[in-house]
């Protein structure tokens, strides 16, 4: 029998950690926040653990600890980058390893998206990709002013589904007119013949004309098409219309289970909605993420956890599992996991630069000792590392 394929490992990068005191530690880099250093320093290290991608959070709001309004606090972190602009500042710093910026899909434009994505992918080489997001708050809508967004407490509270699923079929059309125009140039447009003073075919340039309720575009792209042709679109899923936007769109989405046995049952509930969707293409590629809190001994960990709970003055609490533990504790997680159907995780270090070390240093080297990891990188851009096929583009003739 052969032996199961390698797990897919991400780290998802925010601030100074997923856990609100984590700027407080000793080792974080608060000062260095918002320096292109800092981000560089941490998908560096990251692409020295040999892990398969980053993502890169980023919001249209300050951070709040309310979902319907901002806070007033002032002893948590404050403030982000454009997650987008750091990803292509890291892109030449780096050499394998996939960056997946945020994007929010409600308050802009889808043709921005694919020239900013597009361009990123050819400064990486083939590595890049997004996150879509839907921004559900008024008070996100306020920053553009509009149009006017009341979904509650946001998505799947009652009485909101009618407006929560209008924001999912807006980013479901997005998506869509983001991969139209990185298809609207055929790979080989670009003929740039001195000779004849021929720079593109014009006629593998082509109009998308996509005409929807949320969006008329006409096309095509100003960047010709991707070195990956479909840069990896992503979707984080908690709610039905949220699986259904990956079904439909995405390439991976993120899950959020706090067992095995959910883990089994996520799995089965987006095959249920890719057979609901008549998906077309590769199945999804399903991640679970986990929070973590890692240290040499189980009981640190949990002391560590424990002490930033006391500096946030509540503990910590989150969508996702949170797992304070040793590395080997945490891989015999992952490997329950993957035996559940999961493929891959997004592991979403509590404080940084502490747990980020702990995964490359620490899990990183478990897994590989027991052959569930890779030991080099080997697929140079980011579809290929994942198993995707180089999509076909939908407009060329030959």
């Amino acid at each position: 029998m052969a032996p199961p394929p390698h797990l897919h490992l991400a780290v998802a990068l925010d601030g100074a950690g997923w856990h609100p005191a984590a700027w407080r530690e000793p080792d974080a880099r608060s000062s260095e926040l918002f320096s292109p250093h800092y981000w560089v320093d941490l998908v560096s290290e990251a692409e020295r653990g040999l892990l398969d991608f980053v993502t890169i959070e980023d919001s249209l709001t300050l951070q709040s600890t309310r979902r319907r309004e901002l806070d007033e606090r002032t002893d948590q972190v404050r403030g982000r980058l454009d997650a987008v602009l750091v990803a292509a500042r890291v892109a030449p710093r780096t050499s394998a390893i996939g960056l997946v910026p945020v994007a929010t899909t409600t308050h802009t434009e889808p043709f921005h998206v694919s020239k900013s994505i597009a361009t990123l992918d050819y400064v990486s080489h083939g590595r890049a990709g997004f996150q879509a997001r839907v921004s559900a708050t008024s008070f996100e809508a306020r920053q553009f002013g509009r149009r006017a967004i009341d979904t509650g407490s946001g998505p799947g509270t009652p009485g909101d589904s009618g407006v929560v699923a209008d924001l999912f079929d807006e980013a479901a059309d997005f998506v869509e007119v983001v991969r139209r125009l990185w298809d609207s140039w055929e790979d080989d447009a670009e003929i740039r013949d001195v000779a004849t003073g021929r720079f593109i075919d014009r006629d593998k340039l082509h109009y998308i004309d996509f005409e929807g309720k949320w969006f008329s575009v006409k096309g095509p792209s100003v960047t010709p098409r991707p070195p990956q042709g479909q840069p990896l679109v992503s979707v984080l899923a908690h709610v039905p219309v949220a699986f259904a936007l990956a079904a439909r769109g995405a390439d991976l989405v993120f899950t959020t289970p706090l067992s095995t046995a959910e883990a089994r049952g996520l799995v089965a509930t987006v095959r249920g909605h890719e057979e609901a969707e008549s998906r077309p293409g590769p199945p999804l590629r399903i991640f679970a993420d986990v929070v973590v809190f890692l240290d040499d001994d189980a009981a640190t960990a949990r002391a560590r956890k424990d002490r930033l709970d006391e500096q946030s003055g509540r503990p910590y609490r989150s969508d996702a599992f949170v797992y304070a533990g040793t590395p080997a504790g945490l891989a015999d997680l992952l490997l329950e996991w993957r035996s559940a159907g999961m493929a891959g995780f997004r592991l979403r270090p509590g404080a940084l630069p502490h747990d980020l070390l702990a995964i490359t240093d620490g899990l990183v080297g478990v897994l590989q000792d027991r052959s569930a990891f890779r030991t080099a990188y080997e697929d140079p851009t980011l579809r290929e590392r994942l198993a995707l096929p180089r999509a076909a583009n939908r407009f060329a003739t030959t």
